[in-house]
């Protein structure tokens, strides 16, 4: 490697004591060095440091281009740490980096943890729902936390959502001379002197998981009635046939139910609704599921939103309000293999999508659900409201 100017160190709360002897080496000449208050008070940094601006931003690291600087970060800098943030705005012989053992590493060692058998959530700057895809019986998690007060929310969010029976491990300034571990259960949590930085590690009990097929229940999503219904969510998702990482247009999105069961399987969707009170039960539910990261709402028509949609979807859902402009507008647009869904309830969408189906070819498939359901003193069939679906890749 060239001779970089930004050297990116992983400092732990035994600081520089800690740390490799190259580590040091860049400390001692750095003309700069930037941190969170604790890693320069920890280093020394005097007048060199330099504390990360709120809100944050990498711009004053990127002004001192050509002089020794150093950044510091905790543990892995690129294990939620703001290593990856800076890389991406520089050269790669422009930067060096030097890891210590990361805060997960630290905890999994402190409980005699297998890694590769632990889910790592940096929960320092997102919501404590997006632990829920990751709960199920005996699994074990270790979160990384804001502050000291967000321990008790976090035991309160677990006791809400059934959890409450889950085991607790509070841990304050891993790796340090300060360090501390002191166990309990979520609903029993009473801890009050708790002290950043601050870590839990969760095994988790009592609740209910969400299952991994798809079909979820209609009652876990909040809605107005407009939401594609379990058996034909199931059916439109295995055709849809969402893959980790891909990325969704839906279409007409009512409560985002194939959207949000999208991102639970590993992908990315935009969500474009024209009802303001459906895309507000859309964001409500990607909070809900621990997906809003991962789930853009667009409000408007669907046909209108298609210049807003810069980057090329893998799979496009249209659920609701399908008519000859946007599929035109759609077929010309979408990169071949992109894969198309279109589900429809109305005989005039059902023309239209005969129509498509005899030009494009792909598969044009009627659904028929029934259940059964109280009649007289006796059971009988209630059939739901047929459905045409016509999928085809581009």
């Amino acid at each position: 490697m060239a001779d970089p100017w930004l050297t990116i160190i992983g400092m732990n709360e035994d600081g520089p004591p800690g740390l490799s002897d190259a580590s040091r080496a860049a400390l001692a000449d750095a003309a700069l060095i930037f941190g969170g208050p604790r890693h320069l008070t920890l280093s020394g940094a005097g007048s060199r440091g330099r504390p990360w601006p709120v809100p944050f931003s990498v711009d004053p690291v990127l002004e001192c281009r050509g002089q020794p600087v150093v950044i510091l970060a905790s543990g892995d800098p690129f294990w939620h740490g703001a290593g990856a943030v800076v890389a991406t705005h520089l050269a790669r012989d422009e930067w060096i980096s030097h890891p210590a053992p990361s805060t997960f590493q630290l905890a999994a060692n402190a409980l005699g943890w297998r890694m590769e058998g632990v889910t790592c959530l940096g929960l320092h700057a997102a919501p404590l729902s997006r632990l829920r895809p990751h709960l199920h019986r005996n699994a074990r998690l270790i979160v990384t936390l804001r502050d000291a007060a967000a321990a008790a929310e976090l035991a309160g969010w677990l006791v809400a959502s059934g959890w409450g029976a889950s085991d607790l491990w509070v841990m304050e300034a891993l790796g340090g001379p300060r360090e501390r571990l002191r166990a309990t259960a979520a609903h029993a949590f009473d801890l009050t002197d708790i002290t950043a930085p601050v870590t839990i590690a969760i095994d988790a009990k009592g609740g209910d998981s969400l299952p991994r097929a798809p079909g979820l229940s209609d009652d876990l999503f909040q809605s107005d009635g407009q939401i594609t219904k379990s058996p034909i969510r199931a059916i439109t998702l295995a055709t849809l046939a969402p893959r980790q990482g891909e990325l969704l247009w839906d279409l007409g999105a009512g409560s985002g139910s194939i959207s949000i069961e999208w991102c639970l399987a590993g992908g990315h969707a935009l969500a474009v609704e024209r009802r303001a009170d459906r895309a507000l039960n859309i964001r409500a539910n990607a909070l809900s599921f621990g997906v809003d990261h991962r789930l853009r709402v667009i409000d408007g028509a669907a046909l209108g939103a298609l210049a807003d949609l810069h980057d090329a979807p893998d799979a496009v859902f249209i659920g609701g309000g399908c008519d000859p402009a946007l599929l035109t507008a759609l077929w010309q647009r979408l990169p071949p293999g992109t894969r198309l869904v279109v589900n429809s309830v109305t005989l005039d969408t059902d023309a239209l999508l005969t129509g498509w189906h005899g030009q494009q070819g792909g598969d044009l498939t009627r659904i028929d659900i029934a259940k059964a359901t109280p009649l007289g003193g006796m059971r009988g069939w209630t059939a739901a409201r047929t459905v045409t679906q016509w999928s085809v890749v581009r």
